[in-house]
């Protein structure tokens, strides 16, 4: 448990920090077109996490949403009702679960049209031979052939909204406090660890999505909707009182509210 404690000390002064919630979208912004140009101009060797059958993309990128989901569920639901309360705001601060869902299912929605608009089918990776006859994606592959078309990237997207929603989420931290002794205590500890992890996963694999895959345009594009996904909800409508609102702090929501306004 003592292990445990030390890692959650330093996540709350780290990833709980005003600091980082302000400048980790300018930081995966930066790293992304750093990662981008290294890899048009001096591409990095093969490694393991240039390998997409890695751990770390099998198991955590693919579910990415379904990782931050399960473990922001049970985090919210304890840190805000421990500081309000009540069931009501708590009900209402989960409702932010179902509008990420909602902006996953989306923004994924709209990158696969894109695909397949933009998309024709190949004999080979090398794109020669058009096939006609195969109109989507699904069809192309189950045949045999090779799709191409505008792939916006998924990863860059996804990790990037997860990561912002996460550290927005922890921002809740300022204001807990529990007694160690309490079950309470312990439960919040390892989601805050937990959440920690799959932050840093999170960032390791956007990096790694920026220096081994695709290529610009598609990045730019796809953390481009991430950071629309988290601005318009925590930055705009989380603002407003018709919506799931921030984290509660010590004082009043509506300060809150205003301190991200100035």
């Amino acid at each position: 448990m003592e292990h445990l404690e030390r890692c959650a000390w330093f996540l709350r002064g780290t990833l709980v920090r005003a600091a980082v919630r302000r400048y980790l979208p300018w930081a995966l912004v930066a790293s992304m077109l750093a990662g981008s140009l290294l890899k048009e101009l001096s591409p990095l060797p093969e490694s393991y996490l240039s390998n997409k059958r890695n751990v770390f993309n099998m198991y955590f990128v693919k579910m990415a949403w379904a990782w931050t989901f399960c473990l922001l569920l049970p985090f919210i639901a304890l840190t805000n009702y421990h500081l309000t309360g009540k069931a009501g705001l708590v009900l209402r601060r989960l409702s932010t679960l179902l509008v990420g869902t909602a902006v996953w299912y989306v923004c994924t929605s709209i990158f696969s049209n894109i695909e397949h608009y933009t998309g024709t089918c190949y004999q080979s990776p090398a794109l020669e031979g058009v096939r006609k006859e195969h109109q989507s994606k699904q069809q192309c592959h189950r045949e045999g052939g090779f799709w191409h078309g505008f792939d916006i990237s998924g990863h860059s997207f996804l990790l990037t909204f997860c990561a912002l929603m996460i550290v927005e989420e922890m921002s809740v931290m300022h204001e807990v406090k529990t007694d160690r002794s309490h079950c309470l205590h312990t439960a919040i500890t390892t989601l805050v660890v937990a959440l920690g992890i799959l932050t840093f996963i999170w960032v390791l694999m956007f990096l790694c999505t920026a220096v081994y895959f695709h290529n610009l345009s598609q990045k730019v594009f796809g953390t481009l909707f991430g950071l629309l996904g988290w601005y318009g909800t925590y930055r705009y409508w989380y603002l407003k009182a018709f919506s799931p609102g921030l984290p509660p702090q010590s004082c009043s929501l509506n300060l809150k509210q205003d301190s991200y306004k100035k």
